[in-house]
């Protein structure tokens, strides 16, 4: 039988990258999946390629604004009834140097990276506790563990995100809600597009597996924290990372 069999799950930032292979990841577990994304072309054709075998339907989010994040959770409620499971994913960044960032750019990171784990959660959790069971999975950023250059703004926004799950992990256990954080390290996303190709180099060797790490592997990973093999499990942060950093 599949872990996750019926299971209503939403995945913000579905339409690529870690969301969309989460997304993939639950539908082969069997669960009905919301494949939320600011971008609706994309979460539309992930959906359809979960709908080849499985359920499920495309929503748009922007993550941003906490308004959008409870008309998504009530759309979510109305066509299934009922959230099982939210992978807070979505996230954004353009690396540089601190002392080149402004004002707009603190706000953009900080509003996506962190305050859009804050707007999501906070739209699924009545439901979740008046049903009193729920599984929340938050994805942060070995960034967010232990710093990364060029991305400052960025690891404190992470490193927010991995404080807000122990503290809502603890808050809401007594309603039967589990909340675990996934920490990816280098993955293979469209955000490398733009990484030197020097400092890519310069990463991978010194990774100790010696490559950059795909989605999918990030998915299984969250996918564990949404399942029954992580009943016992809460307020836990797993880097996904081929043991770049071992925190």
């Amino acid at each position: 039988m599949k872990r996750l069999a019926d299971r209503v799950a939403i995945v913000t930032g579905a339409a690529s990258g870690i969301g969309r292979a989460t997304a993939l990841e639950l539908a082969g577990e069997g669960a009905i999946v919301v494949v939320a994304d600011i971008d609706v072309p994309g979460a539309e054709a992930v959906a359809a390629e979960i709908r080849n075998s499985g359920q499920a339907m495309a929503q748009r989010v922007d993550v941003t604004e906490a308004a959008d994040a409870r008309s998504m959770a009530a759309d979510v409620l109305k066509a299934y009834g009922r959230i099982d499971i939210l992978v807070s994913n979505a996230g954004w960044d353009r690396a540089g140097p601190f002392i080149d960032s402004d004002e707009d750019l603190w706000d953009k990171v900080i509003a996506i990276n962190y305050r859009g784990h804050l707007a999501t959660t906070h739209a699924v959790l009545p439901s979740m506790i008046e049903r009193g069971w729920g599984r929340i999975v938050t994805v942060a950023s070995d960034a967010g563990r232990v710093g990364s250059t060029g991305e400052v703004v960025y690891s404190g926004a992470k490193g927010a995100v991995i404080a807000f799950t122990k503290g809502l992990a603890r808050e809401v256990a007594r309603h039967g809600i589990n909340v675990n954080c996934v920490a990816p390290g280098l993955t293979d996303t469209p955000f490398l597009a733009g990484m030197p190709e020097k400092l890519m180099a310069a990463i991978i060797r010194s990774i100790p597996l010696g490559r950059v790490g795909r989605p999918d592997e990030v998915a299984r990973a969250i996918v564990f924290f949404a399942s029954p093999d992580a009943d016992y499990v809460t307020g836990q942060t797993l880097s996904v990372n081929g043991g770049l950093n071992m925190p």
